[in-house]
Parts: C-alpha cells; sequence; structure tokens
C-alpha cells in the first residue's frame, strides 16, 4: 500500500512553538499553574488557594490611590556608597543593577495622593530593589514622608515591603530606625493618624521601626511578619516554634496587627480607616 511507502521526513513531528515567558505563572501556594492573564485581572491574587503574590511599589500606587495618581516628591535621591563596601559585586553596581531593573532611584516611592478624596503623605517600599531593603535614602524618604504629613496636616500610609536594614551601609542603615520613630512620634503629638500596611515579607529593621509604629496596622493574609528568621529563633531559644508563627495570621492572634485585609478589600479598608481616624481628628 501506497502510505507505508510514504517518506519518513513526512512523518517528522513538527517543531514546538516555543511559548512566551511569563503567559503562565506557577502560585507558590498551591501549585497550581495559572494563565498570567487571570492573575491580571485578580490583581495577582491565586484564584484557587487566595495566595497573595508579591506586586511592585507601581502596581500599588494604582490599587491604593484615587486613579492611581502620586504626586511623586524625591524620586531623584539615590544611594552612595560611603562604606566602600564590597561582597560579591561593588555596591554601587548593586545599586546601579536595581535601577536598571526597577526604574527607580531607590527602594521606596514616596509623595501626596488621595485615598476615597481624603488627601494622604503616602510612602511605598518596593522588593524588587535589592530586596526593600533600608538605607540611607529609603530612611530620608520615610522622614520626609512623615514631614510633609505634619506640614499639610494629613495622613501618613506607609506600605512596607522589605528584608530589613541595607547591610551595604552598616550602622547608618540602621540609624535610620532612630531617625524615622522620632519623627513619628511627632507625629503623633500632633495628631495625625499613621496607617501602615504590611506586604509580605516585611521584616528586621522595617518592621522593628516605622512598620509597627502605626496607629492602625493592615496586612494580607499570609504575610511573613517579624524580626529575624525563624530558623535563627529556633536555634536562639531552643524551642519548636508554634506552626504558623510569623504568619500576618498569628500577629493578629497575638495582638500586633489590626486588620488582616485581602487585596480585593484593601483600599476600602484602608479608606474605612482613613475617614474614621481622621474625621475624629479633625472634631478635635
Amino acid at each position: 500500500m501506497d502510505w507505508f511507502r510514504k517518506s519518513k521526513i513526512a512523518l517528522v513531528a513538527q517543531q514546538k512553538k516555543e511559548i512566551p515567558d511569563g503567559l503562565w505563572t506557577k502560585c507558590k501556594g498551591c501549585g497550581e499553574v495559572i494563565y498570567s492573564r487571570v492573575l491580571q485581572d485578580s490583581d495577582w491574587v491565586c484564584p484557587s488557594c487566595n495566595y497573595h503574590f508579591r506586586i511592585n511599589s507601581k502596581k500599588l500606587i494604582d490599587l491604593l490611590l484615587d486613579n492611581g495618581q502620586l504626586e511623586e516628591f524625591d524620586s531623584q535621591l539615590s544611594s552612595k556608597d560611603p562604606l566602600g563596601f564590597r561582597d560579591s559585586k561593588k555596591y554601587p553596581d548593586r545599586i546601579k543593577a536595581s535601577q536598571l531593573k526597577t526604574g527607580a532611584k531607590d527602594g521606596l516611592i514616596c509623595g501626596l495622593g488621595k485615598v476615597d478624596s481624603i488627601p494622604v503623605s503616602f510612602a511605598v517600599m518596593d522588593f524588587t530593589f535589592m530586596g526593600g531593603s533600608m538605607g540611607s535614602v529609603v530612611g530620608e524618604k520615610v522622614a520626609r514622608s512623615i514631614e510633609r504629613a505634619i506640614e499639610h496636616n494629613i495622613p501618613l500610609v506607609i506600605v512596607s515591603c522589605s528584608g530589613g536594614a541595607r547591610m551595604q551601609e552598616g550602622i547608618l542603615s540602621l540609624m535610620q530606625m532612630a531617625k524615622t520613630s522620632a519623627l513619628l512620634a511627632v507625629l503623633a503629638k500632633k495628631n495625625l493618624p499613621y496607617i501602615s500596611i504590611l506586604i509580605n515579607p516585611t521584616t528586621a529593621g522595617v518592621m522593628a521601626s516605622y512598620a509597627s509604629l502605626g496607629d492602625i496596622i493592615i496586612a494580607e493574609p499570609k504575610a511573613l511578619l517579624g524580626f529575624a528568621g525563624p530558623r535563627v529563633i529556633q536555634q536562639t531559644i531552643g524551642q519548636e516554634l508554634p506552626e504558623g508563627f510569623q504568619s500576618s495570621e498569628f500577629f493578629l492572634e497575638h495582638g500586633f496587627l489590626d486588620i488582616i485585609s485581602e487585596r480585593k478589600d484593601l483600599q476600602k479598608n484602608l479608606s474605612l480607616c482613613l475617614h474614621y481616624t481622621f474625621d475624629l481628628q479633625q472634631e478635635k
């Protein structure tokens, strides 16, 4: 029969078409592979297990501020290398690489915006810039955000997402903890509300300073929160840690959080907190 005599060339499988990068995303919560467009439509929350993917500062601005509008300040501040620090790379090289990757000068964006028509001094950290680490520039921009809230007599909102103080700046990065905390005390004396929002992860020096000092503290579900990592703590105290230790749910249960908010409700919950605290302050 003729079909037994067909050329082998005709039976060779066609070359597979390449799938564009980023078309599918694997969920870190349940392992399901999800079409990225579906995740975009759900603000990067897994439709199967509700796992909240980390999103960058620009997406958080779009999510929280009216019309995604932020009048940005201090955008040209950039870290120097006062210690001449070098590990596997020179510190200035790491800074340049992160600047090229993110399009930002450093790991925090700040300015003035509105949440449900309430004017706020707004700052948001970006984990994609050196793990959201806090160096001198991040600390200075947080400090200026606090001062801006005082100057304009408006609430302060800071969204934290950080691995902690930036080791490449040593004691200079740790000094930002004291500087920002002292200014928040001034803000409190002015009876101006400060809402702190914690995104996965918020740890170390950031969590030990301004991130944990909000009048109201909001976190996303199952966010990693705390100072040191679980392994370090377990080795230090020599005990097994409770299940769910350092999750936002554990923090809420033990009184360190006020609200756990899913991302779809985050802007609404922030608005409610601002209306309540700021309206109460205005009545005094």
